[in-house]
């Protein structure tokens, strides 16, 4: 509930935040004052804020798609810009789990037809360096079902993760990449995610304060180019993917062109899609189509 009366009222809040270097002072102010029980909780609210916690570190959550997601303290903040990934894993993994062009499902079928196939089974998301569980949490929430696996190496991550998914029906595993997964998810995923770590370790020092100060490195520090743990995820990749399968990264407009050659020497079939207005860059990768049918189609079980 919002607190009412305060030893803070809104506009003391606001010069508060305002003196700190706070830019849109109002806005947090109004979400202080609105996510605080107590007058006490929004004094030490705003004080955590004024020496430099993130604001989602201080309010416990962040907004992401629309949801309210669980950010611990020291768990990577999801970025708005990471939102144009979930539109695009949630449309492949849509079109992963619709039915086949003439099955039970399909209203174009035949209602006499004399043994219907069975819908497909949901599609399949595996969510790599997962953070607090924001994306998968998303992707889970623009579908109608999921099998969502998620992972990260981080415990505070993990914990918060578990949280987050729960809703979606997702596990959450802790431990480096693939390495925790379920060994029945080769060669099953549909749509893999991995918001790897991509700034370079000699820019590390160069990101805001509250990024480099309180948010753990290992979700920042992508190594001399940015790409190590990129590479890793890529290497694997083929082997996790389901036949024709996606797999989706973030990463800066100026790393895209190496990403693609990186994806390309794995095995697949990269693209670039962009956003102008989130500033967001996501590389795609296609693994192999499953092989065509040869040989004679089989016969009607009608036929003699």
């Amino acid at each position: 509930m919002s607190v009412s009366p305060s030893p803070l009222p809104r506009s003391a809040v606001v010069t508060r935040l305002r003196a700190a270097g706070c830019v849109f002072a109002e806005d947090e102010a109004h979400l202080l004052t609105s996510t605080a029980r107590t007058p006490a909780e929004l004094d030490a609210m705003v004080e955590r804020r004024v020496v430099g916690l993130p604001l989602e570190h201080v309010l416990g959550w962040a907004e992401f798609c629309g949801l309210r997601i669980a950010v611990d303290p020291g768990v990577f903040v999801p970025r708005r810009r990471t939102e144009f990934l979930v539109h695009q894993a949630a449309a492949f993994a849509r079109r992963a789990a619709s039915p086949v062009e003439g099955t039970a499902a399909d209203p174009r079928s035949t209602a006499d037809s004399a043994d219907q196939p069975l819908p497909r089974p949901p599609a399949v998301v595996a969510d790599l360096c997962c953070g607090s569980g924001a994306v998968g949490a998303a992707v889970g929430a623009a579908l109608e079902r999921v099998e969502l696996h998620a992972a990260d190496i981080d415990p505070a991550a993990v914990r918060c993760a578990r949280r987050n998914v729960a809703a979606a029906g997702g596990r959450v595993y802790e431990g480096d990449l693939y390495e925790p997964l379920p060994a029945a998810l080769r060669g099953r995923v549909d749509v893999l995610i991995a918001i790897t770590p991509y700034v370079p370790t000699e820019e590390v020092g160069l990101l805001p304060r509250e990024a480099r100060m309180h948010e753990s490195r290992v979700a920042l520090d992508g190594g001399a180019d940015g790409l190590d743990v990129l590479r890793r995820v890529t290497a694997a990749a083929p082997l996790w993917l389901a036949p024709g399968g996606h797999m989706l990264v973030e990463t800066s407009e100026r790393q895209a062109p190496r990403a693609v050659e990186i994806f390309g020497r794995s095995g697949l079939v990269p693209r670039v899609a962009h956003s102008e207005e989130l500033e967001a860059t996501v590389v795609i990768g296609t693994g192999p189509a499953p092989p065509e049918r040869t040989g004679p189609p089989p016969k009607d079980r009608l036929s003699p």
